[in-house]
């Protein structure tokens, strides 16, 4: 299990650039409109001082951190939802991740062109947001239409599932129609279950990315303050990213190297970083261990996963084989510095098939298969 995101954005607003940096897989980036077709994918490790803090007291032949999956997807423009520029074709891809990055162009610079020749982030925004819910309107339609003619021909069963769906969809084709997101209804779990296989767009939960220059990281500008104002209405967040500066930093070779050009323009942690754990925090993904002298490893599991579940994010028969797991966090190894110390200190518990797993523990599974 990871966390898949989904770069989008209007062309020349520095997605392929962000992608690179976090990457550091050169996706192409040109001065012009579409030069992003078919969507790049890069697998980047998720930033964990604590996997690092567990080597270096549990010595180990690998160690893994988790990982984080980026697709990088052209650029879309108004129309995108009727096939203008390539559109159909790049909200298809849209449709396969967890979580859409929405990267906006809050910067100036006369010498990268904007496809509507002016920044007006809000208009951006709008046009994106509209292109999406307008992809997710023909969808519904289709299903609405499907739904009636089944309807007619169903049997009892059939008929009262297909009634209960009917409003869902027509919620559904009002807000979609007038631009809105499908997540602005806040649905119930049941509700987006009867709805799941439609794969709207977007009911996915959206973060906004502003792309800023240098000057813009710690005093904002006013396309900055529109943007946030904007998630502050739709309940979603935003982070600050500078991407000519996180390509600098992706280009130096030593961690010391980046940590140090870090704190010289004035930064505690990189945009990348922050990113990927922002998406993580709104998918509620969390990170547990293995430790061993084999590999130490990181770990992702939803919020509210028991040990079986845990360990099923292994490997599917760790989890029918559970029998139980020893447990501890890691900020117990951080204070004790060794796992028998850690025991000693009563600590290191054996859990059944109810413990809940808590960010941070290190576990070892014991089953059979």
């Amino acid at each position: 299990m990871g966390l898949n995101c989904g770069i989008v954005g209007l062309p020349n607003v520095g997605k392929s650039t962000i992608f690179s940096a976090m990457t550091s897989a050169p996706a192409e980036a040109a001065n012009y409109p579409f030069c992003t077709i078919d969507p790049n994918v890069g697998i980047v490790a998720v930033p964990d001082e604590r996997l690092d803090r567990i080597t270096e007291l549990i010595p180990t032949a690998k160690v893994i951190p988790a990982v984080v999956e980026f697709v990088d997807i052209a650029g879309l423009v108004k129309g995108a939802s009727k096939g203008e520029g390539l559109g159909n074709r790049f909200l298809s891809h849209i449709r396969d991740v967890d979580v859409i990055v929405h990267v906006v162009r809050c910067f100036e610079d006369e010498d990268v062109v904007h496809v509507d020749n002016k920044i007006d982030s809000a208009s951006d925004i709008e046009t994106i947001n509209i292109e999406l819910a307008l992809a997710d309107l023909e969808a519904v339609e289709k299903r609405r239409d499907k739904t009636e003619k089944a309807l007619r021909a169903g049997n009892k069963e059939a008929v009262k599932k297909l009634n209960a769906l009917l409003p869902l969809l027509d919620r559904l084709m009002e807000v979609l129609g007038s631009g809105r997101s499908a997540r602005s209804l806040n649905f119930t779990d049941e509700q987006l279950a009867q709805i799941y296989d439609l794969h709207l767009i977007t009911i996915k939960k959206q973060l906004y990315v502003c792309n800023v220059d240098e000057e813009s990281i710690e005093n904002s500008n006013v396309h900055v303050d529109t943007v946030k104002k904007i998630a502050e209405e739709e309940g979603t967040e935003v982070v600050i990213i500078c991407g000519k500066l996180e390509a600098e930093i992706a280009s130096l070779d030593s961690k010391e190297e980046k940590v140090e050009f870090m704190e010289a323009s004035g930064l505690t942690e990189s945009g990348m970083d922050t990113l990927i754990h922002t998406g993580y925090r709104m998918l509620g993904l969390r990170t547990f261990f293995t430790a061993g002298a084999d590999e130490n490893r990181a770990w992702t599991f939803h919020t509210g996963y028991k040990a079986p579940q845990a360990a099923g994010v292994i490997h599917t028969d760790f989890e029918k084989g559970f029998i139980k797991a020893e447990v501890y966090n890691c900020e117990d190894l951080f204070l004790y510095k060794t796992e028998q110390k850690v025991k000693e200190a009563g600590k290191m518990r054996i859990e059944g098939k109810d413990y809940l797993v808590n960010d941070g523990d290190i576990m070892h599974f014991r089953f059979n298969v």
